[in-house]
């Protein structure tokens, strides 16, 4: 699959998904992105704004293989990744696979679980496989766990801790669609759910394909110094205690890739990376426990950190 197929493909996907999630195309491009990147999306909103449709949406239009769980507090790290029982009849431990094994993820309502079960997803979403009992098992690609979580109900959640929100490529909110979407979106809901006509507009493999694509777009070593710089800038900033690390830096380089694919373009630019840089950066971001309630929010910080660094002004074909 070449950039411009991996373009169409895009296209297909999200309007696809338009014709559930109404006047969000924006978001609806960003999980098609990281799905793209190879990474994963948590998405941090309030209930009823369309989170666990747009997963449901997103995972129908791919023609792939599904699972939802919904975390709470009692779910143990066995229900997600699976156990070993022993099996009378063939008198021997077998095992039997959780529902992380899967193609896209939905991790409803993420927080609800304990530190300890949420941590049984590091090694999913990170390396792509399952390690139960001392046995490692692969996890079939494409692999896409996007989870949700509400950021104003605190009562019976448990914060993701660091190293699993550096596992998400983006972190987004919906929000509360305009007046003329939320009219549309009563008019779609008013007899049936336009979910349930939903069909699949690709597979699996198509999906890999277009992966495989985006890891061909050139990045221009100054874009990536221009990255570099970026993080190490959010590492410096006075407010901040822990800044944005390696893997952040990969992230947004991956990032940059799809997102240029998805405009049809075999290079990126330094717009594609100040557009992705809140989404990517900022829930990558600790504020150090002495700042007040008057400092810029981590997505501000983020902002002023762009507007501080002089942009690279290369062709970023490859020319």
């Amino acid at each position: 699959m070449n950039i411009s197929e991996t373009a169409a493909l895009s296209e297909k996907i999200c309007g696809n998904i338009a014709k559930v999630i109404a006047g969000k195309d924006e978001i609806i491009k960003l999980a098609v992105t990281a799905l793209f990147a190879n990474g994963h999306m948590l998405l941090d909103d309030v209930p009823g704004t369309g989170k666990t449709m747009l997963a449901k949406s997103l995972a129908k239009s791919i023609g792939t293989e599904f699972r939802r769980i919904q975390f709470t507090p009692d779910l143990l790290p066995s229900d997600l990744t699976g156990i070993n029982y022993f099996n009378q009849k063939e008198s021997q431990f077998t095992f039997r696979k959780g529902p992380v094994f899967t193609n896209i993820l939905l991790a409803d309502e993420i927080n609800r679980a304990t530190p300890r079960t949420q941590s049984s997803l590091l090694e999913c979403m990170e390396e792509r496989q399952v390690t139960v009992d001392g046995k490692t098992y692969s996890l079939q690609a494409p692999y896409f766990v996007i989870a949700t979580q509400n950021p104003v109900e605190t009562q019976g959640t448990f914060p993701l801790p660091e190293a699993q929100l550096d596992r998400f490529l983006f972190c987004s909110s919906i929000g509360y669609p305009s007046t003329e979407s939320s009219v549309e979106i009563l008019s779609r809901f008013g007899s049936e759910s336009p979910y349930d006509s939903l069909t699949a507009v690709c597979g699996a493999d198509e999906i890999r394909e277009a992966q495989k694509a985006v890891d061909s777009v050139y990045i221009h070593p100054d874009l990536l110094r221009y990255i570099v710089l970026a993080t190490e800038k959010t590492r410096e900033n006075q407010s901040v205690a822990l800044g944005v690390s390696p893997r952040g830096s990969i992230a947004m380089m991956r990032a940059c890739k799809a997102r240029a694919a998805q405009d049809g373009r075999n290079y990126g630019t330094p717009e594609d990376i100040k557009y992705l840089a809140p989404y990517i950066f900022a829930h990558r971001l600790v504020l150090r426990d002495d700042v007040g309630m008057d400092a810029a929010k981590p997505s501000e910080i983020i902002k002023e950190i762009f507007a501080s660094l002089p942009v690279p002004s290369e062709k970023w074909d490859g020319d």
